[in-house]
């Protein structure tokens, strides 16, 4: 049988001259370390020193929208892959099962990142030798759930084999971070992010429960918009205590909008009566991320912008397995006036580092680079969810790099929850942009010596400036 292994130059041209540069530039930052500042990994994982994976199905199928959403779309019933239901209505139980299904199907990931992070973790961290497919499933599951009870195959003893810097997490404004105060003290740099989404989001389900969650957590009564103000202020100087230096917040639209705080009475007033509008919580939502930029001013946390994606459109899967259950669908984005009132305020104040994520590839060019190549309070997040792949990164890099420049771009972030997925998703980037970086050799556009730094910076050092760590 064949031995299955990775290229070692994938991603970069067939060109020579462009490849043989590539793979200079990528020798030069493949020893660095992985700076993670945002991502979705569970701090629980590491929290825990006897933690595992789990079964192999457990640690690459059932929670992984990435990979579940592609079957789905092959016919493929969540029920067969045992994604848990919101009612507790059977699910395939046997992980053997489940994780033939997903190697029987393992082609449908040809030519998508996550088949190339699949195959990079399977061979790189795992071992595995054959491809995965029918005729292999139950020896690669037997080989896999053998090696997932060793020592060196643990959350921890994988973190530090990663080679990982710092980790950052995604964490509810009412969190307690006990799980980062215990990693912390046992010397695991993982750091939280301060995300106020349902607090902030009118529309959340349970949105009112969250409100009193919020006062139970920040210890301040919150019977109206002021009170929630201060309470949300509180939280933020709580997450700093813990380490956090970035907020993160998602909005369909990048409507901003300062009101007053009479009018942002009224309408809160309202929500907890349960009579807020859909145009009472697009206005809130607008209104409160200006409100989250001038926190920001005040306590130095990086503002993160994720705008544009349609959660959950499928509302079949919402119903029966709730939410990120990977439907999320990409909108058209305005960004030039949506964003002006917040800039307004705060664009021009360089001490503020703001973040924008769009999944609007047509405005890369017409709107994020140059509102980034002018204002400094902003920077370019790395192509988010659909277009973290090489082409997308390549698309993403030719648009903004002529205007924006590349130190006003924020560096990568693997943002993900498949943690054993995060090196092979830095692999990529740093690929992509050494391939990238070697056509602007050969073009005469940058020498040597100057890509060489900028791969460096593209790797390392502008997400570690950008978010402050």
């Amino acid at each position: 049988m064949t031995i299955w292994q990775l290229d070692e130059d994938r991603c970069f041209s067939p060109e020579p001259a462009q490849r043989k540069m590539a793979r200079v530039l990528f020798e030069s930052v493949k020893p660095l370390a992985l700076l993670c500042p945002h991502g979705h990994v569970d701090p629980n994982l590491l929290a825990d020193p006897n933690a595992t994976f789990g079964s192999p199905a457990e640690l690459f199928v059932i929670p992984d929208h990435y990979i579940f959403r592609m079957l789905y779309s092959q016919g493929i019933k969540l029920e067969d892959l045992g994604i848990p239901t919101r009612d507790n209505t059977p699910v395939e139980t046997d992980h053997r099962k489940i994780w033939k299904r997903f190697a029987e199907n393992f082609y449908l990931f040809h030519g998508t990142p996550t088949g190339l992070w699949l195959k990079d973790e399977l061979i790189n961290i795992f071992g595995i030798n054959k491809k995965l497919n029918a005729e292999t499933a139950d020896a690669i599951y037997d080989e896999l759930s053998e090696k997932l009870t060793r020592a060196e195959f643990t959350p921890r003893a994988l973190f530090k084999r990663f080679n990982i810097e710092v980790l950052c997490t995604t964490d509810a404004a009412t969190d307690t971070l006990e799980s980062h105060q215990k990693l912390q003290r046992e010397g695991f740099p993982v750091r939280p992010t301060f995300r106020p989404d349902a607090v902030v989001n009118l529309e959340t389900l349970g949105w009112k429960e969250n409100i009193r969650k919020l006062s139970d957590a920040s210890g301040i009564d919150i019977t109206g918009y002021k009170s929630f103000i201060v309470a949300l202020e509180q939280r933020r100087e709580f997450f700093k205590s813990v380490g956090a230096t970035a907020t993160d917040h998602a909005a369909l639209i990048a409507d901003t909008e300062q009101i007053s705080g009479q009018f942002a009475e009224d309408i809160f007033q309202r929500a907890l009566q349960g009579r807020a509008t859909n145009d009472d919580a697009q206005c809130f939502t607008a209104h409160m991320l200006t409100e989250m930029a001038r926190m920001s001013v005040e306590d130095g946390l990086v503002m993160q912008l994720h705008i544009g994606s349609l959660r959950d459109h499928n509302k079949f899967l919402f119903e029966r397995f709730g939410k990120d259950k990977g439907a999320d669908i990409p909108l058209q984005t305005e960004w030039t006036r949506a964003l002006q009132p917040l800039l307004q305020r705060f664009g021009n104040e360089k001490d503020l580092c703001v973040i924008l994520f769009g999944l609007d590839e047509s405005s890369y060019s017409r709107e994020l680079a140059p509102l980034a190549g002018h204002y400094p309070a902003l920077r370019l997040g790395p192509p988010w969810w659909f277009f973290d792949s090489v082409k997308g990164m390549e698309r993403y890099l030719d648009a903004v790099v002529e205007t924006a420049g590349i130190y006003n771009l924020a560096g990568f972030n693997d943002d993900t929850r498949a943690f054993v997925s995060i090196p092979a998703r830095h692999d990529v980037w740093r690929r992509v942009t050494c391939h990238w970086l070697a056509a602007e050799v050969i073009k005469g556009i940058l020498d040597e010596e100057d890509a060489i730094g900028v791969a460096q910076d593209l790797s390392y050092n502008l997400a570690r400036r950008s978010y402050r760590l």
